[in-house]
């Protein structure tokens, strides 16, 4: 896929695996659209891109795991840029702790920002791909979303499910020329990483934003008709 002029949205845009993802693609000559929850951080990285390369970009504030800020940020990026060409669902939350100690409310919002923020953001987009018979579609999700480890009932529950929409979706819409891949990457060095206690070691050793942000393009660019799961990048392509 030649990503040059092509239309990219990006939630949880403003940090870490996002704000990495929006900094490759602008690089390709993506237009994009942003989406976070945090002004200043947008902002920030909005200015960033346009001074250094000769894009458009689109930001939304949302909290995406409120189904009518969801639907309104996607309904003002395609009225700033039109269809997407490119969605990826990277907006998370981590916290862990035992299921028993683990207050509900801090349980359900893992599932209303991991996987109905994933949700309500695909399902306002989808349609304008659907008519255009073309799109990709990335979900960013974790090896926490292939097996289970002690306090991370709820992390990995929101991930386990969003690989299940996805790998269903692609299911859906492979005959509109759509594809869908899901990134399971290991730990991060991410701010949501670090915020949430989790052990970053060497930081020269480890998985970097940048590192998911070429994955990701990596899936963008495969050719049709390709499976492939390893490294961290699952993807079945259309076709």
């Amino acid at each position: 896929m030649e990503l040059r002029g092509k239309t990219a949205v990006i939630t949880g845009a403003g940090k870490g695996i996002g704000k990495a993802l929006a900094l490759a693609l602008a690089k390709e000559g993506a237009n994009l659209g942003l989406i976070s929850r945090t002004a200043a951080d947008l902002e920030a990285l909005k200015a960033a891109i346009t001074e250094a390369h000769d894009v458009k970009v689109s930001i939304a504030i949302a909290d995406i795991s409120v189904r009518e800020e969801a639907e309104r940020a996607v309904a003002a990026i395609q009225n700033d840029l039109g269809t997407f060409d490119v969605l990826i669902n990277n907006a998370g939350v981590a916290t862990f702790g035992t299921l028993v100690d683990m207050d509900p409310e801090e349980w359900k919002r893992h599932i209303d920002i991991n996987l109905f923020g994933a949700y309500y953001v695909t399902h306002a987009a989808l349609p304008a791909m659907i008519e255009k018979k073309a799109g990709n579609i990335i979900n960013v999700s974790s090896t926490a979303g292939e097996r289970g480890f002690a306090t991370g009932s709820a992390y990995c529950a929101s991930k386990f499910a969003l690989m299940g929409m996805t790998e269903a979706l692609f299911q859906e819409v492979r005959k509109f020329n759509i594809r869908v891949v899901a990134l399971t990457p290991s730990t991060v060095n991410t701010p949501l990483a670090v915020n949430a206690g989790l052990p970053i070691g060497d930081e020269d050793r480890m998985m970097q934003p940048e590192d998911v942000a070429e994955l990701a393009l990596t899936a963008l660019k495969l050719p049709d008709r390709v499976v492939i799961k390893t490294a961290g990048i699952w993807t079945t392509n259309p076709q």
